[in-house]
């Protein structure tokens, strides 16, 4: 009776676990780009009570085991793609496809991110593309997207590629020679997520494949933002399971502690 209270306790633990990732998700149901996650469990150690043997024609054709409970082994993220909402802002871009942005974060360390919200931010050498927090935005090798000061962003344009462009007043496309880095992972479950919609790539991840070397190239699509791929009612069930078996477990461990109450009075 003992091991059904330690293994109820594993339930419980995990259980509450997994409604802090599903509430985590339902938090970020309109966070930009954000991919939902789920939780990974696998059982513990067993305890072997009698092997299978056959000697003969006699024997046991089956174990008996019993197991000590659950643990959480992974959160997985979902990558799969959201929605496209239209937004009508040239500076705001949407991947289809399963590539990242490159931004400079602190210490110059090039992270990455699905969130196409970017801005201008006015410096030394003229408007340089980041993102909301100021990070830069990296083309495809790795420096800065800086344009001239006097550019008019309703005249910017954005090929599927990333090649950024814009149309003079006699409605000619003049190139600014300059395209936005988007790269893929070989796995991006590898990636860590570090928050404000950034992840930072891992021995795991494997090195970051620029664009070009993808047989399935990503596209970009201007004025569009991904939304979150977070569905609300899926989540809602996932809780009330969580939830169910979070109680089904604290009940295992009541009725653990009343049948060892029992045994201790049999004396009296």
């Amino acid at each position: 009776m003992m091991r059904a209270l330690w293994t109820s306790g594993t339930g419980m633990m995990a259980q509450q676990f997994n409604v802090d990732v599903i509430s985590n998700n339902l938090a970020n149901v309109n966070t930009t780009a954000y991919k939902k996650e789920r939780v990974e469990f696998k059982d513990l150690l067993y305890e072997t009570l009698s092997r299978a043997s056959i000697l003969g024609d006699r024997g046991r054709p089956v174990n008996l085991q019993v197991g000590h409970g659950t643990v959480v082994s992974a959160t997985v993220k979902n990558f799969e793609t959201g929605s496209f909402e239209k937004t009508d802002n040239p500076l705001d871009f949407a991947i289809d496809g399963e590539g990242f942005f490159m931004v400079l974060g602190p210490n110059d360390e090039i992270l990455y991110t699905r969130d196409g919200s970017f801005k201008l931010s006015v410096t030394d050498m003229g408007k340089m593309l980041t993102t909301s927090d100021g990070y830069p935005v990296l083309d495809e090798y790795g420096y800065e997207i800086i344009f001239d000061y006097d550019l008019d962003l309703s005249r910017l344009n954005v090929s599927e590629n990333g090649d950024f462009s814009y149309t003079d007043a006699d409605g000619v496309t003049v190139s600014l020679d300059q395209r936005i880095g988007i790269v893929n992972f070989y796995n991006r479950n590898g990636l860590e997520s570090i928050g404000k919609n950034l992840y930072r790539a891992t021995s795991a991840s494997g090195d970051p494949i620029p664009n070009e070397e993808l047989e399935n190239k990503n596209t970009l699509i201007q004025r569009y933002l991904e939304t979150s791929n977070v569905q609300v009612v899926e989540e809602m069930v996932k809780l009330i399971v969580a939830q169910r078996a979070y109680e089904l477990n604290s009940k295992a461990i009541q009725t653990s502690d009343e049948m060892i109450s029992i045994a201790n009075n049999l004396k009296r």
